[in-house]
């Protein structure tokens, strides 16, 4: 069955189903402003990188495993209680540079270790999923994102797929970005998957959105690529924040 690009809004999405994620305009588009990861174009969502640069992958347990008791590993203990959707952002949020954009960080909901260019070790909770799809997206951009797509992505086909495709890119390097990190939705919750969705302001007043889905592996939470081999589901531009957590930013 042959398709036919015709103008019109419908038409080119149609078209832009069937073609691979990383020859779509929109998706071009979208990766050169939207500043949250690398989905395997060209620019990353907030900020430059590329692909077939500098860094290799460490593929051996950098995070770890359970420790004998079933506990997580040492220093990587969280208090899981609070179960609820979140209503409000932490009070403990505070906010670091991470390749080139402006990152969340939290001492309740994660990430709570940084070990070589790893930021892990998030809640088991709505809110620690929350960060983990915060912050693993934006560590793709840099030069170690072999290492994190082996340590916080999980494993499968589509892993695989965007690490292929993510491979044949050049490395642009990081770039910082006027884009910003707004705010977030729990869309769908369970201690085993979760949906969150990115809320990304553009410029001063346009806002759009990305939905990420991380899965919890029994050590921490991990980032689950789609299976066209994107990280991220369509972006949307968003014309009423109701429903969104803001972030609070001094």
């Amino acid at each position: 069955m042959k398709l036919r690009l015709i103008s019109g809004e419908a038409e080119s999405s149609t078209y832009e189903e069937a073609t691979p994620f990383w020859r779509q305009r929109r998706w071009q588009l979208s990766a050169a402003f939207l500043a949250i990861t690398v989905c395997g174009g060209a620019a990353s969502m907030i900020g430059g990188g590329g692909g077939s640069g500098a860094g290799t992958a460490t593929s051996g347990p950098i995070i770890g495993d359970l420790d004998p008791d079933g506990s997580r590993p040492q220093q990587c203990r969280t208090d899981d209680s609070e179960q609820g959707i979140p209503a409000t952002a932490p009070q403990d949020v505070t906010w670091w540079p991470l390749n080139g954009a402006s990152t969340p960080q939290s001492a309740s909901a994660g990430p709570l270790r940084t070990i070589g260019p790893l930021r892990w070790c998030f809640a088991h909770t709505p809110m620690g999923a929350v960060m983990a799809a915060n912050v693993i997206p934006r560590q793709m951009s840099g030069p170690d994102w072999r290492t994190v797509t082996h340590q916080q992505l999980v494993p499968g086909f589509s892993r695989d797929y965007y690490e292929s495709m993510r491979e044949s890119l050049l490395d642009t390097g990081s770039k910082p970005t006027t884009n910003a990190l707004a705010g977030f939705m729990v869309v769908d919750y369970s201690p085993a998957r979760a949906i969150v969705r990115i809320l990304v302001r553009q410029a001063a007043v346009a806002y759009v959105s990305v939905d990420y889905t991380v899965v919890w592996d029994g050590v921490d939470w991990k980032l689950r690529p789609q299976s066209t081999g994107g990280l991220y589901t369509e972006v949307k531009p968003v014309l009423s924040l109701t429903g969104y957590v803001l972030w609070k930013k001094s």
